[in-house]
């Protein structure tokens, strides 16, 4: 079992930054890819960003590519998401999720490949 806890969510205005971290707890932190996912109302769960297992690949949605940076701390169990340039359409409630290696998956950008989830952190960007 792995429990993921996130944080660093808030209020900001658009063009701002936004860091938010993913703390993880219970497994071996580098036995899994992590992933950031995001939610507005309304909307499905959406794939922002995910990360390998050694912090050497990274896969983005276009929505965020350039704006946006994952990365991960393996000795600090965290994964981190840095926003810059925060638009109003980034609004969303933001989950970091964890997927076990070495059982054969090899997608990173979607959610029903991820085994752990955390509760989730709020964004909100107004215009």
């Amino acid at each position: 079992q792995v429990h993921l806890v996130e944080s660093g969510g808030g209020l900001v205005q658009a063009g701002d930054s936004l860091r938010l971290s993913c703390a993880a707890s219970g497994r071996t932190f580098s036995n899994y890819a992590m992933g950031w996912f995001r939610q507005a109302p309304g909307k499905e769960r959406e794939f922002v960003a995910a990360i390998g297992w050694s912090g050497g690949s990274t896969f983005y949605a276009n929505s965020v590519k350039g704006r946006f940076t994952i990365s991960r701390d393996n000795a600090k169990n965290t994964v981190y998401l840095q926003m810059n340039s925060l638009k109003p359409e980034d609004t969303a409630v933001y989950y970091c999720a964890a997927q076990t290696l070495g059982i054969g998956r090899t997608r990173l950008d979607r959610e029903y490949d991820y085994d752990y989830w955390g509760q989730g952190t709020q964004v909100t960007v107004s215009s």
